[in-house]
Parts: C-alpha cells; sequence; structure tokens
C-alpha cells in the first residue's frame, strides 16, 4: 500500500517539461466529447481528450496540421497559428452517421469498446434485459418473474448473478458482496436503458482500474451528461404487459450547466398461469455543471423499487407427464420485492501541472426480500420448503485516480494511479424457512455484516510508436465482520486478507487495419463474509490467472475482425447453495477457449454483427469424466443485422444461441441449449413521433431460459428425484411504442 501512494504522489509532483504544446477542447454543441482523437499530421504526434474534453499535444510547430475525429463525428483539419499556440483552442466537432470505413485502429482507445459503441447507435438498446446484451459474447437469463438479477454467462462461466463479472455504473459498484441471495448479485434494473450514455467492457482479469468479481471480465457503463431531447414514450404488448418513460430537460443544454430527469414504470403478468403481478418504478436525475472550463462537477440522484410473484423452476417430470405446461408452477407463492436509493458525486478536473484528477464519492441504501422454493417439499414434508432472503444494506464509497502524460525523446508514458474505499453495512441479513410468505417457521440464518475493502493501483502505458507496453499493480485490502444474531453468547466475527495483482499487456499495431496484444494479469474474487468466518477458509479471495493473445484486422474498409485465444487458471470455484445459504468452494478449475467477431457494414444503412465463444472448461481437482463444470457453456452465439434511416424505417433482427451444456460433473444430465431470436421495426413519421414494434421470440421457440439439477420432492411423492428444473423462456411476446420527442 505505502509503495502505491508513493507512486500516486509522484505523479501528482511532477511537471512537464516539454516547452512546445498546444492545449485545446473538442466540443459538440459546447458539450465535452470524451476520447476524441487529435493527431499531428506533421509531427505524428497523437493525444485523447478526457471527460472534459481536454487534450494536450506536443511537438508542435507552427504550421502544423492537427487531425481531430471521432466515430460518429465528422473529422476536421486545422492549420495551427500563432494564436492558436499561445491561446487556448476550442474545436467543435458536428455529429455524422457511424461509418465503419472510418474506423483506423491506431486511433481509439480501445478498439472493441469503439465496436460496441457503433453497436449501441446501430441497434440502440429497447429494455434492461438488452443493455448486458450488448457487451459481446455475454449471455443472460432471468428466472424468477422479471425482478431478480439476470443470471449471466460469459466465457465457460456461469456466473450466476455476478460471481465473476464485475459492473459497474458512473463509478458505483452493482455487484453485491456477502448478498443474501448470493456472493456478487448484481441487481442493474435502476438503470434506465435510454439514459446510459456508453458502455465499455473488457474480458479477463487484465485492468488494474477493477479489482473484486473481475475475474471473467467487467462491464461499466456511463449515463448520458445531457439530453438531446425530451422523450414521452409509452408501450404496450402481450400478458398485460406496459412501460411508460418520461426524459425532461431541465436547463438549457446551450448553457454550461445540464441537468435532466428520467422516470421509467414498467408492469406486466408475463406468460403464466399465476400472474407474476410485476412492477417497476425508476426516478433518475443528473445534474452536471462545469467550473472555469478545468473542472466538471455532476450530482446523481435515483431511485429504483420493484415488486414480483414468480411461479419458479418446475422439474421437467411434471411437464412430461402433462400435469404442467411450462408455464404453470408447483409453488406459485414466489417473489419478492427490492429496492435502491443511490447519491454519486462525480468530480473531474485538470490540476496546472497538467494532472487529469478523476473522482466520486457515493452512497447507496439497498433493501432485498426474496421467497424461494428449489426442493419444494424435500426438506418439510408438511409445510413446504419455502425460504425467505433479506436484507438491509448500505453502501458508502469513493474513487479517485490521477493520470499524468509524460513526454520523453523516443517514447511516452501515460501515468495512471488511483485509490478508493467501499464499505458495506448489512443489517439483519437472514435466510429464513417460511411458509406462504407470512409465517416464519425458522431462522437459519441472521446476522449482521460489515466489509471494507480499500484499493490502491498504478498503470503506466508506455507508448513506443508501434508498439505500447502497460505494467500495472493493484492492492487490495478487505476486513470481513459477521456478528451472529442467533448465537447464545455475543458473536463478532472479523478477518481481513490483502491481495497483490500485477498485470502486463502488450499491443503492437502493425499498420492502421491490423492491431495485435497480448494481455496478463491476475484477478481476484472474493467470498461471502459468513463462510470465510464462520468456516475458517483460508483463501478468502481466491484468484484467477489469465492471458489473451489475440488480434482485431479490418480486412476491407467495411468489415472489422475480432480475435482471440485465452486461458483462464480459477484457484477456487463457487457453488452457491440457495436453501442453504452458503457458497461451497468446489477445487481448482481452468478454461481455455477462442472468441470471435465480426463488424460487417453491407450499405451506409446496414450493420451486421456476430460474436461467439468456444470454452473447455474443466475441474483440475476431479478425475477425467468427472471433471465438468456443471452449466459452464460451451459455446454461444450472438449477433444480429440493424438497419437505420431507410425511408424513415429502422430496426434489426437479433439472434442467441447456447449449445447443450453439462448440468453435473460427470455430463450425465444435460441442460438443453437453445436459439431464439428477436425483431425491432421503428417507424419515424416526423422529427417528433415514432411508432416502435418489438416482437421478442419471433419464431415462438420452446426453450429453456435457466436449468438447474435440483434434487425436489413433491407432496405425493415418497422418494426424492434429482433432475433438472427449469425457467421457461419467453414465447412470442410482441409489443409496440408510441413516442414523442420535442
Amino acid at each position: 500500500m505505502k509503495k502505491i501512494f508513493t507512486l500516486i504522489g509522484l505523479v501528482c509532483l511532477v511537471v512537464s517539461t516539454h516547452a512546445q504544446s498546444v492545449k485545446g477542447y473538442v466540443m459538440d454543441n459546447n458539450q465535452p466529447l470524451e476520447t476524441a482523437y487529435v493527431y499531428n499530421e506533421n509531427s505524428k504526434e497523437h493525444a485523447h481528450t478526457n471527460q472534459l474534453g481536454q487534450f494536450i499535444i506536443n511537438n508542435t510547430n507552427l504550421g502544423d496540421s492537427l487531425t481531430v475525429g471521432l466515430l460518429g463525428y465528422q473529422k476536421t483539419t486545422l492549420v495551427l497559428t500563432e494564436a492558436a499556440l499561445q491561446n487556448t483552442l476550442i474545436i467543435n466537432l458536428e455529429s455524422k452517421a457511424f461509418v465503419l470505413d472510418e474506423l483506423v485502429l491506431t486511433e481509439p482507445i480501445d478498439v472493441l469498446n469503439s465496436i460496441v459503441k457503433i453497436d449501441l447507435e446501430t441497434s440502440p438498446i429497447n429494455s434492461s434485459q438488452e443493455i448486458l446484451r450488448k457487451v459481446p459474447g455475454l449471455i443472460i437469463g432471468q428466472h424468477a418473474g422479471g425482478g431478480k438479477a439476470e443470471q449471466l454467462f460469459l466465457r465457460g462461466f456461469d456466473v450466476d448473478h455476478g460471481t465473476d463479472v464485475s459492473l459497474i455504473v458512473d463509478g458505483m459498484p452493482v455487484n453485491m458482496v456477502s448478498h443474501a441471495h448470493g456472493q456478487g448479485y448484481s441487481d442493474l434494473h435502476f438503470l434506465i436503458p435510454e439514459t446510459i450514455n456508453n458502455i465499455s467492457f473488457g474480458k479477463g482479469p487484465y485492468y488494474a482500474n477493477h479489482g473484486d468479481f473481475t475475474t471473467a471480465g467487467f462491464v461499466d457503463f456511463k449515463t448520458k451528461d445531457k439530453l438531446q431531447d425530451n422523450l414521452i414514450s409509452f408501450s404496450a404488448g402481450q400478458f398485460n404487459s406496459l412501460r411508460t418513460l418520461g426524459l425532461f430537460n431541465l436547463i438549457d443544454n446551450k448553457n454550461s450547466q445540464n441537468a435532466y430527469v428520467a422516470v421509467e414504470y414498467i408492469e406486466t403478468d408475463g406468460p403464466f398461469e399465476s400472474p407474476q403481478n410485476f412492477s417497476r418504478l425508476n426516478v433518475f436525475g443528473k445534474y452536471n455543471a462545469f467550473i472555469n472550463n478545468n473542472s466538471k462537477i455532476g450530482l446523481t440522484l435515483s431511485h429504483f423499487t420493484s415488486q414480483w410473484d414468480a411461479s419458479g423452476q418446475i422439474p421437467q417430470r411434471l411437464v412430461n407427464d402433462g400435469t404442467l405446461t411450462n408455464f404453470g408452477a408447483v409453488d406459485d407463492t414466489e417473489g419478492g420485492y427490492t429496492s435502491r436509493t443511490n447519491f454519486n458525486v462525480q468530480y473531474n478536473t485538470l490540476l496546472d501541472n497538467d494532472i487529469a484528477v478523476q473522482s466520486n464519492a457515493f452512497y447507496s441504501n439497498y433493501n432485498f426480500e426474496l421467497y424461494s422454493n428449489f426442493t419444494f417439499f424435500l426438506e418439510d414434508p408438511v409445510n413446504g420448503d419455502q425460504i425467505r432472503q433479506k436484507e438491509d444494506r448500505n453502501i458508502f464509497g469513493f474513487n479517485t485516480q490521477f493520470k499524468k502524460d509524460f513526454y520523453y525523446n523516443s517514447f511516452d508514458v501515460t501515468y495512471t494511479s488511483g485509490l478508493g474505499l467501499r464499505y458495506d453495512d448489512v443489517n439483519d441479513i437472514e435466510l429464513s424457512h417460511t411458509l406462504n410468505r407470512k409465517t416464519t417457521l425458522e431462522n437459519i440464518q441472521l446476522g449482521n455484516v460489515n466489509q471494507r475493502n480499500l484499493y490502491g493501483f498504478f498503470n503506466a502505458e508506455i507508448d513506443l510508436g508501434k508498439v505500447k507496453i502497460t505494467p500495472a499493480l493493484r492492492l487490495e485490502y478487505i476486513k470481513f465482520q459477521y456478528q451472529d444474531l442467533l448465537s447464545e453468547t455475543y458473536s463478532n466475527l472479523t478477518d481481513s486478507e490483502v491481495a497483490l495483482l500485477p498485470k502486463l499487456s502488450i499491443q503492437y499495431n502493425q499498420n492502421e487495419n491490423l492491431q495485435w496484444f497480448i494481455k496478463s494479469g491476475i484477478g481476484f474474487h472474493s467470498n461471502d463474509s459468513r463462510v470465510v468466518l464462520n468456516q475458517n477458509i483460508d483463501n478468502a479471495l481466491p484468484k484467477a490467472y489469465g492471458v489473451d493473445i489475440g488480434n482485431i484486422w479490418k480486412p476491407t474498409n467495411k468489415l472489422v475482425l475480432n480475435t482471440a485465444l485465452w486461458y483462464l487458471f480459477s484457484e477456487e470455484e463457487f457453488v452457491y447453495v440457495g436453501d442453504a445459504g452458503i457458497i461451497e468452494p468446489s477445487g481448482k478449475s481452468e478454461r481455455y477457449g477462442i472468441d470471435f467477431g465480426i463488424r460487417y457494414q453491407l450499405t451506409d444503412n446496414i450493420y451486421f454483427n456476430t460474436d461467439a465463444t468456444l470454452t473447455k472448461a474443466r475441474s483440475l481437482e476431479a478425475e477425467k469424466g468427472n471433471n465438468y463444470i456443471p452449466l459452464a457453456p460451451d459455446f454461444t452465439l450472438v449477433g444480429g443485422l440493424a438497419f437505420k434511416d431507410i425511408n424513415n424505417f429502422s430496426g434489426g433482427i437479433n439472434y442467441r444461441y447456447v449449445d447443450n451444456r453439462p448440468a453435473n460433473e460427470d455430463n450425465s444430465v444435460v441442460a438443453e441449449g437453445y436459439f431464439v431470436t428477436d425483431l425491432n421495426i421503428n417507424y419515424n413519421f416526423n422529427k417528433h413521433w415514432k411508432l416502435g414494434v418489438v416482437i421478442e421470440n419471433v419464431l415462438d421457440t420452446d426453450w429453456k431460459e435457466t436449468q438447474f439439477l435440483t434434487e425436489s420432492r413433491l407432496q405425493n411423492e415418497a422418494q426424492p428425484v434429482e433432475e433438472i428444473h427449469f425457467t421457461p423462456g419467453t414465447p412470442f411476446n410482441f409489443k409496440t411504442t408510441l413516442s414523442y420527442s420535442f
């Protein structure tokens, strides 16, 4: 920790000694543009804008030509005059349609994230379920009436609700440590799709600015600072479904301040025979102000609440004998309630010595109550096995990072250092045996969790021209504390762990159309405080060791291909046992595979994308043939064809495929795969009115969205049966949306 703070101090103290430099801002209608590319055609120096739209470019002389560009904007070139060298430049870019042939692999900070930006522009998000599907290769599944966090699949991981993928929104963590339902639980439903400005992601444990749960990867969301227009929309569809949305500017965007509010309300009964009675309310407000051109402050306040009923996972035997349809229920008293209130303060500034500072401080209040019945009458043949998982949580934290560019004779270095704190105060975290949601039969677990996570990191990006080398180091300190309220005597258990996580990445730009990369690093996912302290687990922060080797290739102006061979070794696998409220470690594992992606622009208005992942996932502590990792997908395929602005029409067709996968360790039971296709079409009557149609599962495929191998017993059964229990996927589902923007 001392070394990291020393490095941070060095970054803050050093002042650039290069004399001939140009400073400026890249803007869009007085709003800053982040990650714009600034290139000196004469000296070949380049720079990128920060969150304030600022850039500094060195080795500049009178008469040099600067080219400034950003995907989705018209490039501009200007000649440096004497006034430009002595004053701060203000460069305004005009927006335009995304054109893939303008993507130069050497220009963006991260090419793959630029590709996702194109995906977002050509195929906008229509629902909260689609948010995570924008991440190449990420598969999601819902299995509790629409109210629980989605189940995630990435790179051969059944991530459950977030054990191996970290999710962040505007610097606020989404994953919940020591959660009542499962470690890493990540409920993203508080994020309104239309407020998303950018999605950045990374696969593997290679990123020093991301910590806990970043083993398979991370997804980082940034919300919009401003709205282009006000918007009111109303959606209605099958199964008594409706959604209303309002987005409203509160301040004129031409000023140095922006403010808007977004309100979303959703309800549906779903396709189930027992209505879901699902409802969700989201309110989101954001304010930004620019101070003296060098600083920006942002305030965000949001509240989300949701409640639902659920039909639960049904056993295959009842469907096979005709007792139930796919949309029936054994116990339809499942369901729950959840809410989250967030307050976030963001501050960005450029210090006098050209050190860029990016900070945020946040507070979240989170409530969760879930009723489930996985095993029916296995444990209690009279009352049934319904359980309640419940908690009341407060989260406090901050993140700060410093970034500084240094220019040496033959190379440039960008130093980034950061530190942060997260504190979780979880009260009355509970697992209880219940009856009909009303009667508590037994408290199985009840206690208070306090967990502190302090971290620091240092990252050096060494630019040698065609080669970029990025060594990094992250230090984590976590203190676990659990007070058992069921203990007859006072019990307040504590433990602390430290992890040192090195990273190294190398990037080689062979030319403007071919980029190679090698990434390596160590990441980790923490364990539940209750498991760490009650079971005396030695390794509370099991590590993951990863390597990626691949390239991004643009063989033609309209085609981009990305390929990666990867390997990941995990010190520990986590298996969640819901009815016992524990996470069981199941030993070491390894995964390796290949990722492949295609982006092809057929015309200026038609865009094709697809991403495939082939994976082999195996346990290393079991005999061959009994070493399969249950529910780990070995092949996934997602993609779509989108069109835009064709005679006022836009839309697309999207597909996702998951292959059959093992449901147990010897692969004797298989979780069936599926291929599902969705369709959307929009028509713009004019600049104000738009009509849209969305059809989920347009082919009306019979599919299982989530599946588990579970031992259960029905009330009339003498012996338990172990078999697949599943939640059915959405059948053909039609909905229409009418929108008015002004």
